[in-house]
């Protein structure tokens, strides 16, 4: 029981972390944003069970998704370091990816993404 705790306060602990390293990242440009004629929510569970795919990102592969306040979804990692914000735009979605760095994760991550479009 004392380990579940544990884990709790460190789960915690990263989403407040994830969560204001997102809000300080969409004060800039998104890494890419991209258009869909599908519906926002079927754009998101996509892109988040490809996220979740091990064979491709190994122990990283995170991929949480959670309502935005804004309207539509958020989908990130479990440092916070690439997630993506789901909007709806007409009958489909905007998505606005955001990467800490242009390096190859953020590229498997935007190939990963552009599948669900």
């Amino acid at each position: 029981m004392r380990m579940v705790v544990i884990g709790a306060l460190v789960l915690a602990s990263l989403a407040g972390c994830a969560g204001s390293k997102m809000k300080e990242a969409r004060t800039g440009t998104p890494y890419k944003t991209l258009a869909s004629d599908k519906a926002p929510l079927v754009v998101a569970q996509c892109i988040q069970f490809g996220w979740q795919d091990e064979a491709v990102f190994g122990v990283d592969a995170g991929g949480f998704m959670e309502p935005a306040q804004a309207g539509g979804f958020t989908i990130y990692t479990t440092a916070g370091d690439y997630f993506v914000d789901v909007r709806t735009a007409g009958a489909g979605a905007t998505v606005n990816y955001y990467a800490a760095q242009d390096d190859y994760p953020a590229k498997r991550r935007l190939a990963a993404l552009a599948t669900c479009l």
